[in-house]
This record gives structure tokens, sequence and C-alpha cells, in this order.
């Protein structure tokens, strides 16, 4: 919750017709905006009076009946010392009517009944009552509440809302379920070659491309009072309306397509929306602190990955791809039942989009989406946003050898399904080791010297893939399986190793006000460059003549992907060097503290 004015004069322990803004109505309470407040819970506040601010709370009085309001400021020791006695009454007529109290216990005796104003409140009440409101998290009582906080996974404690992240996060490890289920559809029951095949995989992983879009719709629109968990829940609701229809009534590609489409972009919006969540919680933390929750989030998502690869080849040999589907159905449903755990405060839509009269207007939409594409911009480019992005791209944009290999391996090596399942079993739990690598040994190590050490080592780990195709492997006593098994697990644990800090530093670099905007942008900027790398990788393929049958230079394919992904490495310098947030994101942060030398231009 927000306090909305450019300068409110209750921040500066006066009061003022001129001053002060005429309030929204949300739920019954008021809620004002100010870029720089954040709003933690709330304290009780006596009628017609105006308070100001001492030990760094804010307190406002309404004009007609008891109403609760607590705002930690960014800066206490500019508050200290202003004067706790009230100052004149405001006779601002404009604001009669607009307070509707409510009924609360707030812990300490008092009492709040709806309807009832408050006419004498101590000191010690003014500040240290509070009533909380907003979401089931906050009714859970204390002492389950301390028993959630009590465990930790990865360093973080598991509060209901950090619970409602890590299990979004197992949702979508879990559903690579239907990938191989997927894959034999496509080609076994519609009998679809490997370029429609490779056509429908590419309009499914179009959502992740767009995810800035879902972070402003996330932002800028309220969905039944709240920005994230309603999004949450109409996402879950998505993804098991697709897979049913995959599971009953799809039997063509066009259908395919549409239905894997949907599934995607529940996935990708459920994305988002947690990943801002996780942004709230990284912003001002340490590299530490950051660093945990993103091995909370990749570590909950990888034990997803391990269920899902147990039983994936499994199921689709054993009961068909239809089953396989409609299992995978009901995934999607736990996304929309966590939701209830995210601790989030109601928030109007009429608090973005107001005219000159305060009203909704169909201007004010257009309006507040004009201001969200400048304020995206405006931090975008800033240099300590714009360069690190800019590597980032750049780290994911070598050219890759993926499709070639899988090829290789079942058209040359006659690798099966269920072999290919074990072989996701083991490269998901390699990429929980990797988080528990990372989260143990590397988080506290400086960005640069991490991509530097992981991208040298991998290149010269995913030459070993050259021993497989020249079959020196055989050579050495090893069978193609086990070879194959060892080294996905050895690649894996790097690559996720080496992909943890991209997530820390775009974390990192999200300033207050635009959390799912912008962290969805340095995602999808991220996934354009595994895109771009692909296709880079493909013409390679294309240009070098290794096809399904032939695969002639393929070592030279992988000799060509392993080096190049070295290029990056003199670019370094566009990262940041020091690991404190306010040094990352110093340029950025000042757009959205309401500073006017910063301003978009």
């Amino acid at each position: 919750m927000l306090f909305q004015s450019h300068a409110m004069a209750c921040c500066h322990g006066f009061c003022s017709k001129t001053d002060i803004r005429r309030p929204a109505q949300v739920l019954g309470i008021h809620q004002f905006q100010e870029i720089g407040c954040s709003l933690k819970s709330f304290v009780v506040i006596d009628e017609s009076k105006c308070y100001g601010v001492k030990r760094n709370l804010l307190f406002r009085r309404s004009w007609d009946s008891a109403m609760a309001v607590h705002i930690q400021m960014p800066t206490a020791s500019k508050y200290q010392k202003m004067e706790t006695e009230p100052p004149e009454d405001v006779p601002d007529s404009s604001l009669k009517g607009n307070s509707k109290p409510y009924s609360g216990n707030f812990g300490n005796g008092t009492t709040v009944s709806r309807g009832q104003p408050v006419s004498k409140i101590d000191k010690a009440t003014r500040t240290e009552t509070r009533f909380e409101l907003g979401s089931f998290s906050e009714n859970i009582p204390q002492s389950n509440r301390n028993i959630f906080r009590s465990i930790k996974l990865f360093g973080v404690q598991m509060s209901p809302d950090n619970v409602a992240i890590a299990m979004v996060y197992f949702v979508q490890g879990i559903l690579g379920l239907a990938r191989l289920a997927v894959s034999f559809f496509l080609k076994d029951d519609l009998h679809l070659d490997p370029a429609e095949t490779a056509v429908i995989s590419g309009i499914s992983a179009a959502p992740w491309l767009v995810k800035p879009l879902y972070g402003f719709i996330s932002d800028s629109f309220p969905l039944f009072g709240y920005r994230r968990r309603s999004y949450l829940i109409l996402a879950g609701l998505l993804g098991a309306f697709s897979w049913g229809l995959m599971a009953t009534f799809v039997d063509d590609k066009f259908g395919a397509a549409v239905s894997i489409l949907l599934g995607s972009l529940s996935v990708a919006f459920s994305d988002v929306v947690v990943d801002s969540m996780v942004v709230e919680r990284a912003r001002g933390e340490s590299q530490d602190i950051s660093g945990s929750l993103q091995s909370l989030c990749w570590g909950s998502s990888a034990v997803g990955g391990i269920v899902s690869a147990y039983f994936s080849g499994s199921l689709v040999e054993a009961y068909g791809v239809r089953f396989v589907f409609g299992v995978t159905a009901f995934m999607p449903l736990m996304t929309s039942a966590v939701s209830v755990l995210v601790h989030e405060q109601p928030f109007s839509s009429s608090m973005l989009f107001t005219g000159p009269d305060n009203t909704r207007s169909t201007l004010g939409v257009f309006e507040s989406a004009k201001r969200h594409i400048l304020q995206l911009w405006g931090t975008v480019r800033q240099p300590n946003i714009f360069l690190p992005t800019l590597f980032i791209f750049l780290w994911q944009a070598t050219p890759q050898s993926e499709t070639a290999m899988f090829f290789f391996t079942t058209n040359k090596l006659g690798f099966g399904p269920e072999f290919l399942g074990r072989v996701r079993l083991v490269t998901s739990v390699a990429s929980l080791f990797g988080v528990w690598l990372y989260n143990g040994l590397l988080k506290s190590v400086p960005l640069q010297k991490i991509f530097f050490w992981t991208t040298l080592v991998g290149a010269g780990l995913g030459m070993t893939q050259i021993l497989l195709v020249t079959g020196v492997n055989r050579q050495l006593g090893i069978s193609d399986e086990w070879f194959a098994i060892g080294d996905s697990l050895i690649l894996t644990v790097l690559s996720q190793a080496s992909f943890m800090p991209v997530l820390v530093l775009a974390a990192k670099l999200c300033p207050s006000g635009m959390e799912a905007t912008l962290f969805a942008t340095l995602m999808s900027i991220s996934n354009g460059g595994s895109v771009t790398g692909g296709l880079i990788g493909a013409g390679l393929t294309k240009v070098l003549g290794v096809t399904k049958d032939n695969f002639t230079n393929l070592t030279l394919l992988l000799v060509l992907c392993n080096l190049s992904s070295l290029f990056p490495l003199p670019l370094l310098g566009l990262l940041p060097k020091e690991n404190n947030k306010e040094v990352i994101a110093g340029d950025a942060e000042k757009l959205f503290i309401g500073s006017d030398e910063t301003k978009v231009k």
C-alpha cells in the first residue's frame, strides 16, 4: 500500500488544504501513494488530525472516524526531530465523507468497531499498534507462522510467501512430465516430420519472448484487487485447461500448436508473477541473500524436474501419451492453490488510472501505459543496467549444437525414449546439484570471476562430446550410454551453476516500482539470446551439411560452438564488480524515488 502525492504535506509534519490530495478508497481504507514510501502494516490513529512523523512512522488522521495507517519512511533520521503534537485541524471539506471505518482488534487491548470513532489513544498505541490486512497468509496463527519461519531451505526462511514461490517453481519443473509425451505425440500420433515438429516447438517458445507484456499487465492492472495472487490463480487454470485439451480433444497439428502455446503461456505468465515476488524480496539485499532466493527457486524447479523425469518415460510407455497429458493437467492447479499463501495488500486499479479529476478514464489507462514504457526505457538505458544486459544477451547468443547431438544420439546411437527419460532424470539431479554448488560455494564470489571460470571450464568440458561422436569412448572401454549420462551430468551441473548469476544479476538490477516488468524484460532478453544462439547453431549445422543421416562434420560443429562460447569473455568489464545492490542499480533506483533530477526525459 502506498501514499499518493508528489510532496505530501504530512510527510513534512504539517497539513494544508492545498497540499492534501483526495484519497483513493480501496476496501474502505484510504490509500495514498508517495514514491519512496513502503507500507508494511497499520497503526491506529485518532480522528480529525494530522500528526506528522515519529520513530520512522508517518501518522495520518482521517476526518470522519478512526483510520489506520503506518508507513515506513525511506530515511528515519530525516524525521527524528518532528513534533509529535498535532497541528491545527484541516478544514478540507472535499475530504468529507471519504473515510470508511473498519473493525479490528489491535492486539494491545484497543479495539476499533465499524462506525465507532477513536477519541483518545495514547502515544504508545500510536507507535506500536498493528492491524494487518490483505491475504490468507496474514491470518495464519502466529505459532504456525513461526513453524513456517523455523524451516530453512537454501538458507531462506520458509515463510508462507516463500512456500508459495517454491511451489510455483516446483510446478514449473514437474510440468516436464509431458515433455517426452509431446515429442512422441507429434511424431507417432500426428505423424509430423522434423520440420513441422520444430515449428510447433518454436511456437511454444513464443510466450517466453514477450514476458515484459505480462509484467506490465501484472504491475499495472490489478485483478480482483491483487496484482500477483489473482494472476497466479488465472495462470494455473489456463494451464490445466490446455493440458486437458491435449488429453481429450486435440487430434491435429493446429489444435496441438494452440494447446501447447496456451500451456506455455500459463507457465510464462506465472513465471513473471513469481519472479516479481522474488525481485521484491531480493531488492536491497546482499548478493548472498539474493543468491539464496534464486537457489530456492531453481532448486524447487529442479526437484520438480527430478520427479517428472523419473516417471516421464515409463508412463508414456505403460499408459500412453493421453494419460500423461491428463495427469499433467492437474499440476497447474497447484499454482492456483498456493496463491492464497501470498502476502499482498489489496490494490485498486483506480489508483493507477485516474484522470485530472481523479476519476477512472480510458485516457488514464493510456497515460499509465505510456508512463510505464517511458520508465522502462529510462531504466534499461541506464549504463548500470544496459551494459550488463548486453553482456547477458551476447553470453547466451553463442551457437548451440544440442539439436544436432539429439539427432546423432537417437538416429546414430539408437537411444530410445526410456533411456532418454533416465538421462533427463540424471540431468535434473545434476541441475539441483548445480544450484547447491552455486549456493554453497559461489554466491559470494564476484560475478565477473564466476562468468570467467564457468565459461572457460564449460568450453573445455563441452569438447568431451567429440569423444562420443568419434567413438573414442568405446576404445577407452566406456559404453555410449554411460558416457552420455556422465557427460550430461557434468555439463548440466556447470551450466546451472553458471546460469544462477544471470538470475541474481537480473534481480538485483531491478529498482522499486516495476519489478515484474523490468525483470521480465531482462529475462526475455536472455531468452532472446538463447533463441539467437539456437538459430546460429542451426545455420552452422546447415552450412556444414549435418543432417539426420550425415554426421561427418559434427565434430567440426562441436569445436566451433564450444570455442565461440569464449567470445564474450573480453566483455566481462560490462558486468558490475561490486556485489552491493545500491552500486549495481544506483542510477536506475533514482528513477523511482521521485527525484526531479532523474525524471525520464
